[in-house]
């Protein structure tokens, strides 16, 4: 089993990442709080991870903190949820949000992230309100929101721009921008191209 990998970035996408380790290339899925923290390619980077292991494929999940690693962990545990889908939670909500939704019981913020279902956010009420042991709930401290530009890349994404399009936009959008604003702003670029 691969628990953690210390590397250089090869290779960059919104829901993967290449890590060389002295020559050998692992390829590594990641939520977007990952993704946007781990630096260009050349940089060196750190990733706690998960090893996947199916009957037709072995796959690597990769995570910044322990934290994202521990509530992806949970939420596979989940009957009808698997990996693709914890990590399109974990892209869609941040990680002290996500604690702090599921505290509240909050159906409607869990709903708002792409590709959860109100039964699948209830069924994720149910399963992990008892789960969210003191390691998880510690480790949340203050609240903070995520970036903006993480919605206004989901966003884009969800209207079917490719990742490099949404990406290269999103980058050219001015710090401090609102979501609305910000998609706005983004799809008038992308109308210029």
């Amino acid at each position: 089993m691969i628990a953690f990998l210390r590397g250089r970035v090869l290779d960059k996408h919104p829901n993967r990442i290449v890590i060389d380790v002295n020559g050998v290339g692992y390829e590594l899925y990641v939520p977007l709080s990952t993704y946007y923290h781990v630096g260009e390619a050349g940089m060196e980077i750190a990733l706690h991870v998960h090893t996947h292991v199916r009957e037709d494929a072995i796959q690597l999940y990769g995570f910044l903190t322990t934290l994202e690693q521990q509530l992806f962990e949970r939420l596979i545990a989940i009957s009808g949820i698997g990996p693709k889908l914890a990590v399109a939670v974990l892209s869609g909500i941040d990680t002290d949000e996500l604690v702090s939704s599921i505290q509240r019981a909050d159906v409607a913020r869990l709903t708002r992230i792409p590709g959860i279902g109100k039964k699948t956010a209830e069924r994720l009420l149910l399963e992990l309100k008892d789960k969210l042991g003191a390691d998880v709930t510690t480790a949340v401290g203050v609240h903070r929101t995520p970036p903006p530009s993480s919605d206004v890349l989901n966003a884009l994404l969800a209207l079917g721009y490719s990742d490099k399009e949404a990406v290269a936009t999103v980058k050219k959008l001015p710090d401090g921008v609102g979501v609305g604003d910000g998609i706005r702003q983004a799809l008038k670029l992308l109308a210029k191209v």
